[in-house]
């Protein structure tokens, strides 16, 4: 089959949206060679992790030529679809909530990945001009599109219940991370990697934007009903939201055990995971949570937030508390902390339930929705 896909997060994008079409490429193209993928990106960007997609011989990528930095924008919604006829491309994936305007017209067979409908759940962390565009996207998408993949149930059933979409349509297909949070780092390199970024000896690690929805606050609350020499380490982009938390943790004497981190190497961060003693992530409302899996497969425990997908990317043996709790909050990583045996076991466990999330597993299942539209 010729696959194409919008490969525009997975050009310009190093985390997020971007990790996820690169993971979701570099597993089609691996286990499923014969097949030729398409990328198409209105821009060229140098980006480190797209070594592995640039030296693979089945896989080529599509820029357009002689336009503008905003004409190129353009064409991703409405231009791409010359491109599209021309490398004659049987499927088309868009990877992140969107398809081409006029795909429909090519005559392609059309699957889009929706990761998540926060905007339309929690609109007050989105200004109205996104809330508008997402919308008309998003619904756009799963109307025209043949073929839906939801990350999570969560997602799934946002869907059909936000958008009136048949149950039918929908495939749940997880994510998996990067193979680099499944392989044990050395004690010298970690003791190395802690001594770079100034790390504490024992810590709380969360990692994600810093911004409202994610909850970083509860965490900082957290820290004051915890034991003094347990600090708190955040890693993500900054945001408004990061002097909230700032504010509050000089008000409450905290902030010689919070350490923020922002432009953090990636190549870093596996280790730092292993470092950690507890993974926290208080988040209001995920898609999925891909930090929770990277935890996970570091061998970390790890505590999440009920309310949305945590659970589905967690397991059933990581602890989940209400994400307004901080005393709650604090109770859980005091037990976790206080019991090796139950810390043990979480992390056994939490490696066990991350079996489901392998990549040729993955691979497997949204190729076989490709090969049921190219029927």
């Amino acid at each position: 089959m010729r696959i194409g896909f919008d490969a525009k997060r997975a050009v310009q994008n190093n985390t997020g949206l971007g990790s996820y079409s690169r993971f979701i490429i570099e597993a089609l193209s691996e286990y499923y060679p014969d097949n030729t993928y398409f990328l198409f990106a209105p821009r060229q960007k140098v980006n480190d992790r797209l070594k592995t997609l640039i030296s693979r011989s089945n896989v080529a990528f599509i820029f357009p030529s002689g336009i503008s930095k905003l004409l190129s924008s353009l064409w991703r919604i409405f231009g791409s679809k010359k491109k599209i006829n021309k490398n004659c491309v049987e499927i088309f994936h868009g990877l992140s909530n969107e398809l081409p305007v006029n795909i429909h017209s090519t005559g392609v067979k059309t699957v889009v990945t929706i990761h998540d409908l926060i905007f339309i759940r929690y609109p007050q962390y989105y200004h109205w001009i996104d809330r508008k565009i997402y919308l008309w996207k998003f619904r756009r998408a799963c109307l025209k599109a043949d073929a839906i993949i939801a990350v999570s149930e969560c997602t799934k059933r946002d869907i059909i219940s936000l958008f009136r979409i048949a149950e039918e349509k929908i495939k749940v297909v997880y994510q998996d991370c990067r193979p680099d949070f499944k392989w044990q780092i050395s004690e010298e390199k970690q003791m190395q990697i802690a001594e770079k970024h100034q790390l504490p000896k024992r810590f709380i690690l969360y990692v994600g934007s810093i911004e409202q929805r994610k909850n970083l606050l509860l965490a900082v609350k957290a820290l004051s009903q915890i034991p003094e020499e347990i600090h708190l380490v955040a890693i993500g982009k900054s945001t408004p939201y990061q002097l909230e938390i700032a504010k509050y943790a000089h008000e409450m004497g905290l902030e010689y055990r919070l350490h923020i981190k922002n432009d953090f190497p990636f190549e870093d961060l596996p280790a730092v995971y292993q470092l950690s003693s507890v993974f926290v992530y208080p988040s209001f409302f995920e898609g999925f949570g891909i930090p929770v899996i990277e935890a996970l497969s570091c061998g970390v425990p790890v505590i999440a937030a009920t309310g949305s997908c945590l659970e589905e990317a967690g397991g059933p043996d990581s602890i989940y508390v209400d994400p307004l709790d901080d005393a709650a909050l604090a109770a859980k990583i005091r037990e976790v902390l206080e019991n090796k045996d139950l810390a043990k076991e979480m992390v056994n466990r939490g490696l066990a339930y991350m079996k489901r999330f392998d990549s040729q597993k993955i691979a497997g299942e949204i190729m076989e929705i490709y090969q049921e539209l190219h029927r």
